[in-house]
């Protein structure tokens, strides 16, 4: 399983440090918000585009917008290498795929857990990747909910070669439920950044042996 750290859960007066920190990670997760799809507000472009010569890492980018389409170019820019944004989004989301696409990111959707997996099937073979949101998107350091794992089974059954991704709570523990699932990447941002030894949490999370 892939790990992408959550730039949500740096210190943001180190975000520099956070992500030389994490170089032994998968992906880069950073984490966007609008303060009316969720409550939050993060941050934006221009934060992305500074923290893109740091690292040779895939950089994720969640837009967690009420209209992510408008901003696609902007992230992209940016130096997104994929961006995933909500099938629950007010846009429309055969446009906004068609946006990621044209300029040049990989497409992902994501789902939150109030949201039946089956409102993603229908592009399915238009994304790469689907997110499980397994917390309620907008805040970091929130309980794992397994019973979100019912979607990464039934994702990962009706296609077997989509890589699922999971976002919310995972740690040690929660990352075993979320690997035994078939999970493929997994977002980690607490149990990274708080990490006395940041390389070994990563490869524990990964499920690597000793």
């Amino acid at each position: 399983m892939k790990i992408a750290p959550s730039m949500l859960a740096s210190d943001y007066t180190k975000m520099g440090e956070g992500v030389r920190a994490v170089q032994t990670a998968d992906w880069l997760h950073l984490d966007i918000m609008d303060g009316h799809f969720v409550p939050n507000i993060s941050f934006g472009p221009d934060v992305v585009r500074a923290l893109r010569p740091l690292t040779d890492m895939p950089f994720d980018v969640h837009l967690m917008l009420s209209h992510p389409k408008q901003y696609i170019e902007k992230f992209t820019a940016a130096g997104a290498d994929s961006i995933t944004f909500h099938v629950e989004c007010d846009d429309d989301t055969d446009e906004v795929i068609a946006e990621i696409v044209r300029c040049g990111a990989k497409p992902a959707l994501s789902v939150k857990p109030g949201t039946p997996v089956e409102a993603v099937y229908p592009y399915l073979d238009k994304v790469f990747m689907v997110l499980v949101m397994t917390v309620e998107p907008g805040f970091g350091g929130q309980k794992f909910m397994a019973d979100q794992m019912e979607k990464v089974c039934a994702l990962k059954a009706r296609k077997p070669d989509l890589l699922v991704q999971v976002d919310g709570g995972v740690n040690r523990e929660t990352a075993a439920i979320c690997r035994e699932a078939g999970a493929d990447v997994a977002v980690a941002g607490t149990s990274v950044f708080k990490a006395a030894d940041i390389a070994e949490e990563i490869r524990i999370l990964r499920g690597e042996e000793a």
